[in-house]
């Protein structure tokens, strides 16, 4: 009797032993499954935005006059905004040429027209003749640091690249350049998805296959910087495609930001404002008064912490307009009126 207990509890232990041993297995298998489960939604999503998104994403070839003796053949990418033919791209991209070649997806060749560039903010509008196939433009106002971004374009002449990553960085900011004129592209698309030449002026879109940037520049690798499509951006968009160019308000003064006294940053409630550091002569802000030194904290009514703010208010709407300028001078606060012109194309 003793015996057969013994040999029983010997093989309610093996039991036991085995038991825990398909536990452990059966907790693996679901880990994997889990795991692959996973890895095939991420898949799912990268599918769905290249479907929806290729076939309105077209390789730009341009060619143009090199120092009048001869010409260069360059490339690029367009996103396709708006049904009737109207593409947008980098302004680079379409730099000293007025008409080109579009190739969708489908192979297809169309002969593109420049409508207007604005190499300020580094963006183009071009159109082809016929209809396409239009992108959904997002916000990139709503993106955040972490999100899956997915890159379209045609690097290295390769059609229809789809490459994915996250958005690394955001309010970055890239220097442009129109002849002598400078400015700063402001809240710029950091990612790590990969881009290489031929990308610019491709689409960067969200999850859902909205496009929130534009590709733009390849920092170093692993650093893409898209122009992002926000509200100013949106604003640019229709300007060039209704006029072909983008009207900008002047006022004449080069500065950067800088922290606001103590006193007058909690007077105000905010701890930035751009300081002048130079001038431009005859220009309308020397006209009004305004000396180097001074920190300018409103502009028609409007906060102004940084150039961002600045840039941003001198749109088209201050042009010709008398408006007010406030600015904090010896720590006092001082108030002028002033009124913009129109920047100048170099």
């Amino acid at each position: 009797m003793v015996a057969l207990e013994r040999a029983w509890n010997e093989t309610d232990s093996t039991l036991d032993g085995d038991s825990v041993g398909l536990k452990a297995v059966t907790e693996a298998d679901a880990e994997v499954k889990a795991e692959a489960e996973a890895l095939d939604a991420y898949s799912q999503i990268v599918s769905s935005v290249a479907e929806r998104l290729i076939p309105s994403v077209a390789s730009l070839r341009v060619t143009r006059t090199v120092g009048g003796w001869g010409s260069a053949v360059g490339a690029g990418s367009a996103v396709a905004f708006t049904p009737d033919g109207f593409l947008v791209t980098s302004a680079h991209v379409v730099a000293g040429t007025d008409r080109g070649t579009a190739v969708f997806v489908d192979a297809a060749e169309r002969e593109f027209r420049v409508v207007g560039r604005d190499p300020l903010s580094d963006l183009a509008v071009v159109r082809v003749d016929g209809s396409v196939e239009a992108a959904t433009l997002g916000d990139a106002a709503r993106l955040r640091v972490g999100q899956l971004v997915v890159a379209i374009g045609n690097p290295l002449g390769f059609a229809g690249t789809v490459t994915a990553g996250v958005v690394s960085a955001l309010g970055r900011s890239l220097a442009a350049r129109d002849g002598r004129t400078s400015r700063l592209v402001e809240n710029v698309i950091q990612t790590d998805a990969s881009l290489n030449p031929g990308n610019s002026g491709g689409a960067l879109a969200d999850s859902a296959g909205r496009v929130v940037g534009i590709n733009t520049a390849v920092a170093g690798i692993g650093l893409g910087l898209a122009v992002p499509i926000d509200r100013v951006t949106q604003r640019i968009l229709a300007s060039l495609t209704h006029d072909g160019r983008v009207r900008r308000a002047f006022l004449g003064v080069v500065g950067g930001t800088r922290p606001l006294p103590p006193r007058l940053a909690n007077e105000l409630g905010r701890a930035r404002a751009l300081e002048v550091v130079q001038l431009l002569d005859g220009s309308p802000a020397a006209r009004a008064g305004v000396r180097p030194g001074d920190l300018i904290l409103d502009l028609d009514g409007h906060p102004v912490e940084g150039v961002g703010d600045l840039q941003r208010l001198l749109d088209d709407t201050l042009v010709g307009r008398h408006i007010g300028l406030r600015l904090a001078r010896n720590g006092a606060t001082v108030d002028l009126g002033l009124t913009p012109v129109e920047l100048a194309d170099d």
